[in-house]
C-alpha cells in the first residue's frame, strides 16, 4: 500500500509538471517572447548610443543580408561567412544609430537629385562603376544601368529588394563621405606647429651616452609584491582598461584514425594508381576520385613542401607514390613541364612598420631597418634578426620565410618587383619600401616560369565511429573523474598522454581559442553565469578531437585587478626598481662616461651617436629612446646630463655638439607633412571617436 500512495503522490507531481508545461507551451510567446510578461532581458543583442537592439530586429537583417548574398552566390553560406554578415548587420546598426545622430545635428543628406547623379549622372559612384562594367574590357556601359532600372520592377521581388538595399548603402556611403570629407578639411596645422617639426627633423646633433639597460640586471634578483602591483595599477588607471575575458586549462582527445582505418585507405589508393596509371584522360580520373580537388597544373608556388621536392626525381609518364600529409594520402602522375606566363619565386623579408605614421616617425623607421640591413652586410643571422625585429607576426616566427608566391598581385607592388628583378638567391642590398613600411628582402629562391602538369590523387584517412566513439569515451571518462581545477591539473599530470594548455584572456566574441577553430561552445560555456572558477566543463567537439577544459580566472570590465594584467604590471614595477637600483649605484659618480661606466661595472655602455636629428633619432643599444633623445638636445654643446630614467634603461647624456636647423621663412612642406599625415587618419578617428561616445554594448555573443 505504501509504495501504491507513492506512486499517486508522485503522478500527482507528473500531471501538475504536465499541465503546466502544455500552458507554457500555448502563451509561451507572450511568456517568454521579447516583449514579454516576464521581461525581456535576454532577447537584447546589444546596445548603441542608449537604444537597445533587439534580436529580432538585428536577425531579420542578418536574414536580409543572408538572403542576399545567396542569391548573388547560387551557394549557402559557411559559419565563417555567416560571422561575417552578422558583423555587418551589427556595424549596421552602428551607422545607422551613433552616426545617424552626427549626421542629422549637421544637416547631412544625400537628396534624390544626388542619388541620380550617383547611379546615372555625371558623377557616378564607384560601387556602379564596379557592378556595370564590361569583364573583359572593364569599359562602363551607362546604357546598361538605364536598361537594368526600367526592368527593375518585371524582376523578381528579391533582385527589388537587393536593388533598394544597394540604393541605401550608396546613399549612407556618400553622406559619410560629406561627414568625413567636412572634418578632414577642418584640419588645420599652426605655423608653430610646422617650424617645431621642421627644428626636430634638421637640427642635428653628436652625442655620448652611458646606458644601462634593465635587462642586465637579472630578473630574478628583483622581488615584486601584489602591494607594489596595486599601487602601479591604481596610478595607472587610465592605462588598463578593463575587459570581459575568461582564461581556461584544458586538455584534447583528438580523433586520429586507428592502424585499421589507415591499412583500408592504403589498399583503396594503391588500386587508384594502377587506375590512373592506365587511365585514358589522367586528368579526368584523378578529378573523379579525388577528396582534394587539385589543379592539373602547378608551380612551386601551389606545391606542398613535399612535392616540391619528389617533383625532381620525376620522368613524364610515371605515376608515383603514395606520399602522406597528415592524414592524406597523394599519388601523383607526371605529364612532364611547360613555360607558364606567370613566374613564381620564394623569400624572406623583415618588416619594420611605417604605415599611417608622421613623417619622423617613417624616417625612425628607416633609420632602424637600415640598421638591420647593415647588421646582416656584416654577417648577422637574417633568421634571427626576423624572429627578433619583424613587425610581420605570421612570417617571423619562421625566421622571416615567405615561402613561394607568383607575381600576379600576391605581394604588393615594390615587393613583387623587388623579388621577381633578382636573378640570383641572396640579400637584396637595399631598402624596399611599401605602403606598410621598410622591408628587408632576402630572395631563397629566384623567379622561375616552370609549370609541372600533374595528376593528382588525395584520400583522407576519415576515422571510423569506433575509433570516434573510443575518444569520446576517453574525453567524457576525463570529465566526469574531475570536479576542480586542482584535480584536473593532476589527473593530466597522471595520464602521460595529455597535455595540459592554456589560453588567457579569451574575450566574448572569441570564435577561436589558440588552434582550436569553431570554439564558440567552449567560449559561450566560460562566460555562462553559473561557470564558476574551478569549473570543470563537459565535453566539447571540435572538428576532429574533443575538449574538456577548466575555468581558471576571469576579468570584469567594470573591476579592473592586478591579476588582469599582471605580467605586464609586473615587468612595469620590475623596471621601476630596477632603474632605482642602477640609479643609486650611478647617483653622484664623476669623472668622464668610461670612468663612470667603469666604477658601475657590467651592463654600463658607453656609445655614440653622430648626425641625428629629434625627430629620428636611433641610439644603437637603445634604440628609438624619446625621453633620452628630449633631454640631450635641451643639453648645450660640453654639457653631461645627470642620472636618468628612458624607456628601457637608465642614460647619461653628453652633448658633443649641435648644428642648429638653418633658418628658413617657410614653413609649408611642413605643414602639409603634418597635415596629410592627421588626414590619413581621419577615418579610423572618426569611427572610434563616434564608437566611444555612443557606449556601444555588444552582446551577440551570448546568441552565437
Amino acid at each position: 500500500m505504501a509504495l501504491i500512495n507513492k506512486i499517486r503522490e508522485k503522478s500527482g507531481v507528473a500531471v501538475t509538471v504536465i499541465a503546466i508545461s502544455l500552458i507554457l507551451f500555448m502563451v509561451g510567446g507572450d511568456l517568454l517572447g521579447p516583449n514579454s510578461l516576464l521581461g525581456d532581458n535576454k532577447q537584447v543583442v546589444g546596445e548603441i548610443a542608449g537604444k537597445e537592439i533587439n534580436i529580432k530586429d538585428f536577425q531579420s537583417r542578418v536574414d536580409g543580408f543572408r538572403q542576399n548574398y545567396e542569391a548573388q552566390s547560387g551557394r549557402s553560406l559557411n559559419e565563417g561567412e555567416l560571422a561575417s554578415l552578422r558583423d555587418q548587420a551589427w556595424n549596421q546598426f552602428v551607422v545607422d544609430i551613433a552616426y545617424k545622430k552626427q549626421y542629422d545635428k549637421l544637416g547631412l543628406a544625400v537628396t534624390d537629385e544626388e542619388l541620380y547623379d550617383m547611379v546615372q549622372g555625371n558623377h557616378i559612384s564607384p560601387s556602379i562603376l564596379q557592378a556595370f562594367s564590361d569583364p573583359t574590357t572593364g569599359r562602363f556601359d551607362k546604357n546598361a544601368v538605364i536598361n537594368y532600372l526600367k526592368n527593375l520592377k518585371t524582376l523578381p521581388l528579391e533582385q527589388q529588394k537587393s536593388w533598394e538595399n544597394f540604393e541605401k548603402s550608396l546613399r549612407e556611403e556618400r553622406t559619410r563621405a560629406k561627414y568625413e570629407n567636412m572634418l578632414r578639411l577642418s584640419t588645420y596645422t599652426p605655423k608653430a606647429q610646422a617650424e617645431k617639426e621642421y627644428i626636430a627633423q634638421n637640427t642635428k646633433a653628436n652625442l655620448r651616452y652611458l646606458y644601462v639597460p634593465y635587462f642586465s640586471v637579472v630578473d630574478t634578483t628583483i622581488k615584486v609584491t601584489d602591494a607594489q602591483l596595486q599601487d602601479y595599477l591604481s596610478a595607472h588607471k587610465k592605462e588598463y582598461k578593463g575587459t570581459d575575458t575568461r582564461s581556461i586549462e584544458y586538455v584534447t582527445f583528438p580523433v586520429q584514425p586507428a592502424k585499421d582505418d589507415s591499412a583500408a585507405l592504403y589498399t583503396e589508393i594503391k588500386e587508384l594508381a594502377r587506375g590512373l596509371a592506365t587511365a585514358q584522360s589522367d586528368s579526368a580520373f584523378a578529378a573523379m576520385n579525388s577528396d582534394i580537388p587539385m589543379p592539373i597544373n602547378q608551380s612551386y608556388a601551389t606545391m606542398s613542401d613535399q612535392l616540391k621536392e619528389a617533383v625532381k626525381t620525376f620522368v613524364p609518364g610515371g605515376v608515383y607514390g603514395p606520399y602522406r600529409e597528415g592524414n592524406t594520402y597523394f599519388i601523383y602522375k607526371y605529364g612532364g613541364t611547360r613555360s607558364d606566363t606567370v613566374s613564381s619565386a620564394k623569400a624572406s623579408h623583415i618588416l619594420i612598420r611605417a604605415e599611417n605614421q608622421s613623417d619622423s616617425a617613417k624616417a625612425a623607421a628607416r633609420v632602424k631597418a637600415e640598421g638591420i640591413l647593415a647588421q646582416i652586410k656584416a654577417g648577422a643571422n637574417f633568421e634571427a634578426l626576423a624572429a627578433t625585429s619583424s613587425a610581420d607576426p605570421g612570417s617571423a616566427q619562421r625566421g622571416g620565410d615567405l615561402g613561394y608566391f607568383q607575381n600576379n598581385g600576391a605581394m604588393v607592388k615594390p615587393f613583387e618587383e623587388a623579388v621577381f628583378s633578382a636573378t640570383a638567391p641572396g640579400l637584396i642590398p637595399r631598402l624596399v619600401e611599401s605602403q606598410f613600411g621598410f622591408h628587408i628582402i632576402k630572395v631563397t629562391a629566384p623567379k622561375s616560369n616552370t609549370l609541372y602538369r600533374i595528376a593528382t590523387i588525395g584520400k583522407t584517412i576519415a576515422p571510423s565511429q569506433a575509433t570516434r566513439d573510443e575518444a569520446y569515451r576517453r574525453a567524457d571518462e576525463f570529465a566526469n573523474a574531475v570536479k576542480s581545477r586542482e584535480q584536473f591539473e593532476e589527473a593530466v599530470k597522471k595520464n602521460k598522454a595529455l597535455v595540459l594548455a592554456n589560453a588567457n584572456r579569451i574575450p566574448e566574441s572569441a570564435t577561436n581559442i589558440n588552434a582550436i577553430q569553431n570554439a564558440r561552445d567552449i567560449v559561450r560555456w566560460a562566460f555562462k553565469e553559473d561557470t564558476k572558477p574551478s569549473s570543470v566543463s563537459p565535453v566539447f567537439e571540435t572538428e576532429e578531437q574533443y575538449v574538456v577544459a577548466v575555468l581558471t580566472g576571469k576579468s570584469d570590465a567594470k573591476d579592473v585587478k592586478v591579476d588582469d594584467f599582471r605580467d605586464e604590471l609586473t615587468t612595469k614595477v620590475r623596471n621601476q626598481i630596477k632603474a632605482e637600483q642602477i640609479t643609486a649605484k650611478l647617483k653622484g659618480a664623476t669623472g668622464s662616461l668610461e670612468d663612470i661606466a667603469k666604477k658601475y661595472g657590467a651592463g654600463a655602455l658607453v656609445e655614440s651617436a653622430n648626425d641625428i636629428s629629434l625627430a629620428t633619432g636611433f641610439l644603437t643599444s637603445a634604440g628609438f629612446d624619446p625621453i633620452a633623445l628630449g633631454k640631450a638636445f635641451g643639453l648645450k654643446a660640453g654639457q653631461k646630463s645627470g642620472v636618468f630614467t628612458g624607456e628601457n634603461g637608465v642614460f647619461i647624456m653628453e652633448l658633443s655638439s649641435k648644428t642648429d636647423a638653418p633658418k628658413i621663412a617657410d614653413f609649408t612642406q611642413y605643414k602639409t607633412q603634418l597635415t596629410q599625415s592627421l588626414e590619413s587618419r581621419m577615418s579610423y578617428l572618426v569611427n572610434e571617436a563616434i564608437r566611444e561616445n555612443a557606449k556601444i554594448e555588444d552582446h551577440r555573443a551570448k546568441f552565437f
